[in-house]
């Protein structure tokens, strides 16, 4: 896969380093060409010039690119780049860093941006993740204001103990995609049962996150994910 990273930077090289390090192709984009010294990156290639610049990419051969990652500091160099990527060389995937918060509203597909990543917001979210069992915690959001992915850590108590995956009728707009169980991930199938402890990974619309807290919940969703599994017990 080739991955065209704009910003080499703390947060640039670090992306590269580690997609380096599974495989990818990297091209790197930086005004500076003193940071190439500087970011110890080995087998990836680079190019001098603003990003910003439609000539620029050209030269990086955007066009070619299976995802552009805009990580640089400036929001609305972020902004722009993935812009371009999507309306002028069909790049199909973009990631776009979110530097300011207060900006993170723009950060969607009417600016390029299939992904969005604020790092003050998913540091917060990981830290919640890690206190916060027996409640939803969003992670990431996917095509900002669109779909989400959300964690829940099964409290000892909670009632979809014991359950299968397919006895519990989860919102229609809400897919569990994985579960973490000592460390480490399951496909989810039907057939799984869910055990204390479990991290379950949802892909879901934001609308569909608070029908699957109340699910989740042992106030209102018990109800629920029970009456499916006891129509199952009797077929």
């Amino acid at each position: 896969m080739l991955v065209v990273i704009v910003g080499a930077g703390s947060v640039g090289c670090s992306i590269a380093r580690e997609l380096l390090s599974h495989g990818h192709e990297l091209l790197l984009i930086d005004p500076k060409p003193e940071v190439i010294g500087k970011s110890g990156l080995r087998g990836a290639r680079w190019l001098v010039g603003d990003a910003c610049e439609i000539s620029t990419l050209r030269e990086a051969k955007l066009e070619n690119a299976d995802v552009v990652v805009s990580a640089t500091g400036d929001d609305k160099v972020n902004l722009v780049v993935s812009l371009l990527a999507k309306t002028e060389f069909g790049v199909g995937r973009t990631v776009g860093r979110v530097n300011n918060p207060k900006n993170d509203w723009m950060f969607d597909d009417s600016w390029g941006v299939d992904v969005a990543v604020n790092t003050p917001r998913l540091m917060t979210a990981l830290v919640e993740e890690a206190v916060e069992i027996g409640d939803l915690v969003r992670l990431l959001t996917l095509q900002t204001g669109v779909a989400s992915l959300v964690e829940f850590t099964v409290p000892a108590e909670s009632h979809i103990i014991g359950l299968t995956v397919g006895a519990v009728s989860w919102p229609q707009d809400a897919t569990l995609v994985a579960i973490l169980r000592d460390e480490a991930p399951i496909t989810p199938s039907g057939d799984d049962v869910m055990e204390a402890g479990d991290e379950l990974f949802f892909i879901s619309t934001i609308a569909a996150e608070d029908d699957l807290r109340a699910l989740l919940s042992n106030d209102g969703g018990a109800g629920r994910a029970g009456a499916r599994g006891q129509l199952g017990d009797g077929q």
